[in-house]
C-alpha cells in the first residue's frame, strides 16, 4: 500500500518504519529536523528484536499525503483539528484514516472536520524519540481497530507487518481503559521525569496511583464505560513490563513542548464536572503539569522571546 503517517513523532515513526520494513511505501510528514535526519541517513529503528536503517520517505506538508491508501493520524491531540484541515484538500477519497493518538475522542473530532468515517485506534506501544530519525521501541507494539468496512483487511496487512492488530466493537471502552492507565502514569512520570520501573518504586506513588484509577474508574462507570475487571493489575505489570519507558507527557515537558495533558486527566476532570463525580487527584496532578509546562515552555524560549 501507499501510506502516509501524518505527525511523524515517535509513534508514527514506529509504525511507519515497521511497515516500510515490510515493503509498503510510506511517507512521514513531520517537523524538519526528523524529515532531513531521515534524509541523510534513513529511519534508524531500535528494539530488543532489531536494530538497523530504514528507508522511507518524508516530507513537512501534509500535500505529502496525496495519494495514500491508508493515514495514520499520528498528532498530539490538541492538534487534531489544525492537522485534520490541512491535510483534507489532499485526501484521496477512499483512503482509510486511522487515528492512532491519545484520549478517547480523537477520532469523533477528526471526523467532524473532514466529513468522513475515522477509524479509532487504541495503541499499545512503548517508544521514545532518540534523537532525530532515532526511534527506540522499549516493547508492545499492537493496535486495536474500530469496526470498519476495511478494518478487517487493514489489520491483516499490518499483522503482516509485524503489528499484532485486532479488531473490536468495544474500541471506546479499550480507549478508555487506556486513558486510565495513561492518567495514572503520565503526569507523575512528567513532573518527576522518572522512567515506570523507578517511578514505582518512590515513596507513595502506589498509593497516588490507586487514587488516580479509582477516581478515573468512578467517571467511567457514571459515563456507562465498560472496562475489564483486572485493569488494576494490569495497570500495575506497566511498571514491569515497560520499565524504561518515561511517558510521552514527560517527553513533552523535557522538550519544552506542551503535552496532551488536557486530553488525559483534563479530560477526566471535564467529563467529571459534567457527570457530578469529584475527581481532586486528577486535577491536581493536571494543574501540576500544565504549572511545569509554562516553566519548560518559557525555559527553552529563545533569549528575548515571549509567548
Amino acid at each position: 500500500m501507499k501510506i502516509a503517517v501524518m505527525g511523524a513523532g515517535a509513534v508514527g515513526c514506529y509504525y511507519g518504519g515497521m511497515l516500510a520494513r515490510a515493503g509498503h511505501d510510506v511517507v512521514l510528514i513531520g517537523r524538519s529536523p526528523m524529515v532531513e535526519a531521515v534524509r541523510r541517513s534513513g529511519l534508524l529503528l531500535e528494539s530488543r528484536a532489531f536494530r538497523g536503517h530504514v528507508r522511507v520517505r518524508t516530507d513537512t506538508s501534509p500535500a505529502a499525503i496525496e495519494g495514500a491508501e491508508l493515514v495514520l493520524f499520528c498528532v498530539k491531540s490538541g492538534d487534531t483539528e489544525s492537522a485534520g484541515a490541512a491535510m483534507a484538500p489532499h485526501l484521496h477519497p477512499q483512503a482509510s484514516i486511522l487515528s492512532l493518538q491519545n484520549g478517547v475522542d480523537n477520532a469523533p473530532r477528526l471526523s467532524a472536520v473532514l466529513g468522513r468515517h475515522v477509524i479509532p485506534v487504541v495503541v499499545y506501544v512503548a517508544t521514545e524519540m532518540a534523537g532525530p530519525g532515532h526511534v527506540l521501541h522499549h516493547g508492545r507494539g499492537d493496535l486495536v481497530l474500530g469496526p470498519s468496512d476495511s478494518s478487517a483487511a487493514l489489520a491483516a496487512a499490518l499483522s503482516a507487518a509485524e503489528i499484532p492488530t485486532s479488531v473490536s466493537d468495544r474500541v471506546v471502552d479499550a480507549l478508555w481503559a487506556k486513558l486510565i492507565i495513561n492518567c495514572a502514569y503520565n503526569p507523575l512520570s512528567a513532573i518527576t521525569q522518572l522512567r515506570y520501573g523507578e517511578l514505582v518504586r518512590a515513596p507513595h506513588v502506589l498509593e497516588t496511583l490507586r487514587n488516580v484509577f479509582d477516581e478515573c474508574m468512578a467517571v467511567a462507570r457514571a459515563d456507562n464505560i465498560t472496562v475489564p475487571a483486572d485493569l488494576w493489575e494490569s495497570l500495575l505489570a506497566i511498571a514491569e513490563n515497560m520499565a524504561g519507558q518515561r511517558s510521552s507527557t514527560a517527553q513533552d515537558l523535557a522538550r519544552g513542548k506542551r503535552s496532551e495533558i488536557d486530553h488525559l486527566n483534563g479530560y477526566v476532570v471535564r467529563r467529571g464536572k459534567a457527570l457530578g463525580v469529584p475527581t481532586p487527584v486528577n486535577q491536581a496532578l493536571h494543574c501540576l503539569v500544565r504549572l511545569l509546562e509554562d516553566s519548560s515552555t518559557r525555559a527553552h524560549l529563545p533569549a528575548g522571546a515571549s509567548r
